[in-house]
């Protein structure tokens, strides 16, 4: 089974590898720009390219097993008929050999020393691998003892034996197990009294002069060691003497008479003699010194091995006497206990040999089963990571040519567009009806309920967006086209992008490294949601960026501050109750979460509007309220989208914004002039010479934070900023949409087409990385000291005109009581009431 099982893992590994080269071969590598760069690019992991895993291979070389036993297997052992089946005592050696070498017991040659496969047990012994010559020596003793139990017991021992390797120091035993344990190697025919009375000294005397002789054969193979040592030390010093005279006989052989290198050579050779005798009168003192210390070693352990030896003698003797009165209270039934114990001894010796045979082979399968299981562990992984490389690729792939199919789709509608010309005839031709059919299944919404179409086509424009806003309007056609055009662009956009995975990367690692503490206010969390806030962590961060500006005023509330508020709201009816019923459908009608009054978040909307007219009654309800929240509740809960609400209107925008004068708004909008004139005066000269008062259309933008303006993926990255740095986030959008467009506005030579061109051109801006760009960095600097300034400036200007207005009014009402004709003018308004 073990060998069928690794010829399959061999087959698998195999075509898996042989599947990958081919890819590799037949795969032709796509240019950069197929690959995904969209902001949904964190769903789609970069393309990589697979490549054999080496060190995997080099595992499984070494956990390999012999594919090539020499008994037959296989096919070979399938075809052959069936063996008769041997009992479990009488089991041969040479099927077990078979066995072991079907089995991952052999490793292949050359390998087999550079890792061993351990099968962990629950006691202190290390597994080791047999080499094949242990494993015929451990078959052959097995054998012996197989011919050897039959011949005298008539039992058989199973079949293969295995090294149980070394027992740690830590489980050695005392001498008196040692010694007791040895008694049952004895002749079960010697009483336990006869045993201690005379083999207790034999064996005290055995262990004495074996530990004699191991000594002496030590202390020898140290002086011979010595020796070899000393003899070495004297050849190089004969090298370098030699060396030396032959140097020196070289240099001041010339001109000196011979009796005089003589004489020399003679005191040289007496110096090196003496220095001898020195050295080895010096290693002949440490050597003494050294023999004194072991000696000194020696007589303290055998000092020790005296004491334990003493006490296993009088532990031997208490047992003695012990066992001296036990048999004389059993002097009668001595001979029928004898041999039942004797035959006792015999069947227990029987069964623990069987039994040790039994856990001999249940071990050996063990570790076989536990090295395929390492490999298949090993395979399994390797396999695992090739597939999710190959996944990796065809979502790369994929997503490219998503991108393109919507590129493709949304110039095919441009195009379809230009083509629906009008026809004055009432004849429709073949080929207007052809046009007419095109575009009515290019604008079908592609919804849950065409299940069929999902394995053909991908979804490219789904009915609502991730926000739940409504990507294809239903009333015109025209404009449907356009919207599902601008709907694809921006699809393809986000799909052709990927730099979003390392945006979203980085979020997840800012989030973990503050997920044991508090987060604070800092630079890098600021380049952060500058960049977007990942949808998954949008209402964590919105929620803390709320809980930041306005936690003065939560702590100066009790608990329950909310729902008490909501609660008189909902018990006692306010002026701005019945404005607020009117403007919940009319908040957001493209947005499903809004678009019925059952819908969910109709009732939320009304919960936060009317609570907050109870909070700040000097406001109470104002238009434009009820986006804000809107946007707020579609990831905050009710409380915390009330808190949002107070934090725009009391924290973030000046007073006065949201009253019935609205003159906080009308003061921005003359402080976003002064910065166009400023930044884009280009822009600003442009409209001036036209008289286009573009603040008719920025006064939204700054009322409702630029809601039902820009595409919703804008939208939110805007609101990520404005959550958290304030109001000057409104005047660098404002001013980055105007750059964004400044050379398409500045070709338009009319003010007309300038004015309907300025409606509507911010919902064709879609690319949100080069917009957010333009805002932080274009733009710079952008000091908020400066915008403060302004707002003081023109906040003067604004109340004076508005108090000469007021004035006018005063006088109109004063003139028109006086004057008889005209109070006798009723408005229609006036007649009808």
């Amino acid at each position: 089974m073990t060998y069928w099982l690794q010829e399959l893992q061999q087959k698998r590994w195999e075509y898996c590898n042989n599947l990958d080269a081919a890819k590799r071969d037949s795969r032709t590598s796509p240019t950069p720009s197929d690959f995904s760069k969209g902001l949904v690019a964190k769903d789609n992991p970069d393309l990589s390219i697979l490549s054999q895993n080496a060190s995997a291979e080099r595992a499984r070389n070494i956990l390999a097993v012999e594919t090539s036993p020499t008994d037959l297997v296989g096919e070979q052992a399938a075809s052959q008929p069936a063996p008769v089946q041997p009992s479990a005592i009488n089991f041969s050696l040479k099927q077990w050999s078979t066995e072991i070498k079907n089995s991952m017991s052999s490793l292949r040659k050359g390998n087999n020393e550079n890792r061993k496969s351990v099968f962990y047990t629950t006691e202190e012994w290390e597994l080791l691998d047999p080499t094949p010559k242990d494993l015929e020596d451990s078959m052959a003793l097995e054998e012996k003892r197989k011919h050897l139990a039959e011949g005298s017991k008539g039992l058989t021992s199973s079949a293969f034996t295995f090294d149980f390797g070394r027992i740690p120091h830590k489980t050695r035993r005392p001498l008196k197990d040692m010694i007791g344990s040895s008694k049952n190697r004895n002749s079960s025919d010697s009483s336990p009294t006869e045993w201690y009375s005379g083999n207790g000294n034999k064996l005290v005397s055995e262990l004495q002069l074996k530990y004699q002789s191991q000594q002496e054969e030590l202390e020898k193979l140290k002086k011979d060691l010595l020796s070899q040592k000393e003899l070495v030390r004297l050849l190089q010093q004969t090298v370098r003497s030699s060396q030396y005279d032959k140097y020196f006989a070289s240099r001041l052989c010339e001109g000196v008479p011979k009796d005089k290198l003589e004489l020399l050579h003679q005191k040289d050779d007496q110096i090196l003699g003496l220095n001898n005798q020195l050295e080895k009168l010096n290693l002949e003192k440490d050597s003494l010194q050294q023999e004194v210390k072991n000696l000194k070693c020696k007589v303290g352990e055998l000092n020790e091995r005296l004491g334990m030896l003493m006490e296993t003698i009088q532990a031997k003797d208490e047992v003695i006497m012990k066992l001296s009165r036990q048999l004389s209270e059993c002097e009668d039934n001595t001979a029928s206990q004898s041999g039942a114990v004797n035959s006792s001894v015999v069947t227990c010796t029987n069964k623990e040999l069987q039994e040790l045979d039994r856990l001999k082979d249940n071990l050996q399968g063990y570790k076989t089963q536990n090295k395929f299981l390492n490999k298949e562990i090993l395979e399994l992984s390797a396999l695992r990571r090739n597939a999710e490389a190959r996944e990796r690729e065809w979502q790369a792939k994929y997503t490219s040519l998503e991108a393109k199919l919507c590129q493709i789709e949304s110039k095919y509608l441009i195009l379809l567009q230009e083509m629906k010309t009008p026809v004055c005839s009432e004849e429709q031709s073949p080929a207007r009806e052809v046009i007419t059919q095109l575009l009515e299944d290019a604008l079908k919404a592609e919804t849950s309920e065409q299940p069929e179409q999902a394995f053909f086509k991908p979804h490219l424009v789904s009915e609502y967006d991730i926000y739940g806003f409504q990507t294809v309007p239903e009333d015109d056609d025209e404009e449907k086209l356009v919207a599902k055009s601008r709907a694809l662009d921006l699809r393809s956009l986000s799909l052709s992008e990927n730099r979003e995975i390392s945006t979203g990367v980085k979020w997840e690692n800012y989030l973990a490294s503050t997920m044991n503490r508090e987060m604070m206010r800092c630079v890098e969390l600021k380049n952060l949601i500058r960049s977007g806030i990942p949808h998954e962590h949008r209402s964590k961060i919105w929620k803390w960026c709320v809980n930041l500006h306005v936690k003065k005023f939560k702590d100066s509330t009790v608990p329950g501050y909310f729902q008490t508020l909501l609660h008189n709201a909902l018990e006692k009816q306010n002026p701005a109750s019945k404005q607020i019923e009117l403007d919940l459908l009319r908040t957001l009608p493209n947005n499903k979460h809004y678009s019925s009054p059952t819908s969910e978040g109709i009732q939320k909307l009304r919960n936060v509007l009317l609570a907050f007219s109870w909070r700040n009654p000097d406001i109470g309800y104002c238009q434009g309220l009820n986006r804000l929240v809107a946007i707020a509740l579609l990831y905050l809960e009710q409380e915390d989208a009330f808190w949002c609400l107070v934090t725009i209107v009391e924290v973030f925008m000046p007073r006065d914004y949201y009253t019935k004068t609205l003159l906080g708004s009308q003061v921005d909008q003359r402080v976003f002039k002064d910065l166009m004139s400023e930044k884009l005066p280009r822009l600003h000269a442009h409209f001036e010479q036209y008289k286009v008062d573009y603040t008719l259309i920025t006064f939204n933008w700054f009322l409702v934070v630029f809601v039902d303006s820009v595409v919703s993926d804008i939208l939110f990255k805007i609101w990520d900023s404005f959550l958290y740095e304030g109001p000057k986030v409104i005047f660098r959008f404002a001013l980055a949409l105007f750059k964004y467009k400044e050379e398409e506005i500045l070709k338009l030579q009319d003010s007309m087409s300038i004015f309907k061109y300025l409606r509507y051109f911010t919902r064709t801006i879609l690319d949100a990385r080069k917009l957010t760009a333009i805002a932080f960095g274009d733009l710079n600097p952008f000091p908020l000291r400066q915008i403060r300034n302004r707002r003081t400036y023109h906040l003067e200007k604004v109340r004076l005109e508005l108090t000469e207005l007021e004035a006018i009014r005063e006088d109109f009402l004063r003139e028109r009581e006086t004057c008889v004709e005209k109070r006798d003018l009723i408005s229609d308004d006036e007649e009808d009431s």
